[in-house]
């Protein structure tokens, strides 16, 4: 569970800008989440202090009984690998790198460490989502759908608890983005993942067990 409360996050660029206002929510496991909201409402915000990738400027998160907000150094590095998968809406793959490479290179430092092979459970996730037939391939031979496919079955590498996206469509024609969410939501049922998903793409919307309004970083 994902337990957030009166969070604040102030950005300071030349002048503060309230990007959340104390906001309070709970996420249970398992659910498949949407955060909507205009631009500028604090989705992504949210999404980054959810994961741990930014800080909040005061307030409580709280994943799994562990309060994240103050975590730094090797605890957090831990907590991420643990437990957080991100999906960007830009794919970040790496150019140089198949996609096989790509999928396991989150854990390639911990590889020794793993309770599995590496290299098996990459090919399982490019099986899931659909690319056994293009694990040699590179990303500028793969389509945008593709692409993303892989950053899923990237950010699924590590087994972790919360899948957290970042506008996964919206890269994406519309063919591709109705797949992409197809698999979000079989990952969400299959893996018992879950899932937090920050949208603009309606058939997101459509398909998620619950949708969070977001409006001037506050919850509506």
């Amino acid at each position: 569970m994902i337990r957030v409360e009166n969070l604040v996050k102030i950005y300071e660029d030349g002048f503060a800008v309230r990007a959340l206002d104390e906001v309070t929510v709970e996420i249970d496991s398992g659910e498949f989440v949407a955060l909507i909201g205009p631009s500028g409402s604090g989705k992504t915000t949210l999404l980054n202090l959810v994961g741990a990738l930014d800080i909040p400027t005061s307030g409580y998160i709280v994943v799994d009984e562990q309060e994240i907000s103050a975590m730094r150094g090797d605890v957090l590095a831990d907590f991420h690998r643990e437990k957080i998968g991100v999906v960007f809406q830009a794919f970040y793959l790496i150019p140089s790198l198949t996609a096989l490479e790509n999928v396991m290179l989150p854990l390639l430092p911990y590889r020794k460490k793993c309770a599995f092979n590496l290299e098996d459970r990459a090919l399982e996730l490019l099986a899931r989502v659909g690319l056994s037939a293009r694990i040699t391939h590179f990303p500028s031979q793969l389509s945008g759908g593709e692409q993303q496919r892989v950053a899923i079955a990237r950010a699924l590498i590590n087994a972790p608890s919360y899948l957290l996206a970042d506008e996964p469509t919206g890269n994406l024609d519309s063919q591709s983005g109705k797949e992409i969410v197809t698999l979000l939501q079989r990952l969400n049922v299959e893996f018992g993942v879950t899932i937090i998903v920050a949208t603009h793409d309606q058939s997101i919307v459509e398909k998620v067990n619950r949708i969070i309004r977001l409006r001037d970083g506050r919850i509506c």
